[in-house]
């Protein structure tokens, strides 16, 4: 079911006024309803993968909290991550190993024996997938109890603003939440439709609108320009940022309409002025996650530069397999990993070299420049992340490399249209001037804003019901 349908609008309506008509004692029965009907809309089958595990995952966590031993806690963690990434990687890798088993045997001359399997990847099977970790390692840490109601500990799993597409919440945010009785709250309601239409105007109008233009032109390489391949490289990188964080947002206020609190996801990332600011501001959950449980773990930044940097190759490695069944994402990963390690290198640089040529590392335009720079860096990674095939990613920066900048508006309207590029062109501007607004939604109700973006909705965004991006991962 997707958020930006009419089947969610009434989802929505229907399960949050029976939420406040229900004693307490009866909600979590009816979300955990609720959260399964939303799943098994898209592939009811696969529901009974969410099931095992969750019964896996649920009575770990109780006996990571009662075995006092060491090194048997150890081995009921590593059941529970084995299950988990287990599932993930015969659901999402399988086939994309075997496509390399399959490489790897011809280069020899062999058949490869390994069957392969026409498997559909569950939706979301990412993201819970995550979730469900961090709960065992933060019960095996003894951060948080286990949960002994099964029914709670299901609704954390499976909680359907979030269970898709995130925010990968971490339990001790959310499961005391669940517990807690929830009155209705006109606050809650305003803040909440203030971030599902925030949400909405992102999707519809901005992503949306950008996906025909970048749709088109890499369907059409052959007869596009370099001006039309940079602007959809362009176009994309504000196209994927308002899809995933136009999400989170609807997630969020369809949380907080009902009282439940769910982390922000996203904080202005093309505002950021270095590579790793920008990932403190993109995809919060995710790069925190991978902080806590596999950075750290790692040895952090504890023991020298080149273990610093060999920790942060190996995040990214990982984040780029955890978004895709593919080499593009790996590349994408490596280009960000490349980014950041080559920042760490250049630091006394980055600082000194200003201050020789006279500028000061303060200035507005100084860190204007450096925010174009960065967003550059990550608009040309995004490339491989948006390519359906490395072919396809060396085609779109051959075409920027031709260096053919020739004004052709036929082309460059090519597609919709000289229309769809002007409300493109206009939804970017909007987008840019209010950036700093979702910090202002999610604070106070503004009903001047309800009813703009309302009006901006119906008349500037496409009317097709187009999925989420990152319901692949």
């Amino acid at each position: 079911m997707l958020f930006n349908s009419s089947a969610f609008l009434c989802f929505f309506i229907i399960v949050t006024t029976a939420f406040f008509l229900l004693p307490h004692r009866a909600r979590w029965a009816l979300l955990l309803g609720a959260s399964c009907f939303f799943y098994m809309f898209f592939k009811p089958e696969y529901i009974l993968i969410l099931f095992f595990t969750i019964v896996i995952d649920y009575f770990a966590g109780i006996w990571l909290e009662k075995i006092q031993d060491k090194k048997k806690k150890k081995w009921f963690l590593v059941l529970s991550i084995v299950a988990n990434v287990g599932v993930l990687v015969i659901f999402k890798y399988y086939n994309f190993l075997n496509d390399n088993l399959t490489g790897l045997c011809t280069l020899f001359g062999v058949e490869n024996p390994v069957p392969y399997f026409d498997i559909v990847l569950p939706i979301g099977l990412s993201f819970h997938t995550f979730q469900a970790m961090s709960y065992t390692i933060e019960v095996y840490r003894g951060k948080v109890p286990a949960e002994k109601h099964f029914g709670i500990y299901s609704l954390y799993v499976m909680f359907y603003p979030q269970l898709v597409a995130g925010p990968i919440e971490r339990p001790q945010n959310i499961l005391h939440q669940f517990h807690e009785k929830k009155y209705f709250s006109f606050e809650n309601a305003g803040i909440g439709l203030n971030l599902i239409f925030l949400g909405l105007f992102k999707k519809v109008v901005v992503a949306d609108r950008l996906a025909i233009y970048v749709d088109e032109v890499y369907a059409h390489l052959e007869t596009m320009n370099s001006f039309s391949a940079i602007i959809a490289v362009i176009f994309f990188s504000f196209q994927i940022y308002c899809d995933f964080s136009g999400y989170s947002d609807i997630a969020r206020g369809t949380a907080k309409f009902m009282g439940y609190d769910l982390m922000v996801n996203f904080r202005q990332p093309y505002l950021s002025s270095s590579i790793s600011e920008f990932w403190t501001r993109w995809h919060i959950s995710l790069s925190t996650w991978f902080k806590d449980y596999v950075y750290i773990p790692l040895g952090g930044n504890r023991r020298g530069n080149l273990i610093k940097y060999r920790n942060l190759m190996v995040v990214f490695l990982i984040s780029g397999i955890w978004h895709g069944a593919s080499w593009t994402f790996v590349i994408w990963g490596c280009l960000h990993a490349l980014f950041v390690v080559a920042e760490g290198w250049m630091e006394n640089s980055r600082i000194s070299l200003p201050k020789l040529l006279g500028f000061s590392t303060e200035a507005p335009l100084y860190r204007l420049i450096r925010i174009g720079f960065i967003f550059m860096l990550v608009s040309f990674a995004w490339i491989f992340f948006r390519a359906e095939s490395f072919d396809q990613a060396l085609a779109v920066i051959s075409k920027i490399g031709a260096m053919d900048f020739t004004l052709n508006l036929p082309q460059v309207f090519a597609y919709k249209g000289p229309l769809n590029m002007l409300l493109s062109l206009a939804a970017i501007g909007l987008l840019l001037m209010a950036a700093k607004l979702p910090h202002v939604l999610e604070k106070r109700v503004s009903p001047y804003f309800l009813v703009t973006a309302t009006v901006l909705i119906i008349f500037l965004g496409t009317n097709e019901s187009a999925q989420f991006i990152y319901f692949q991962f």
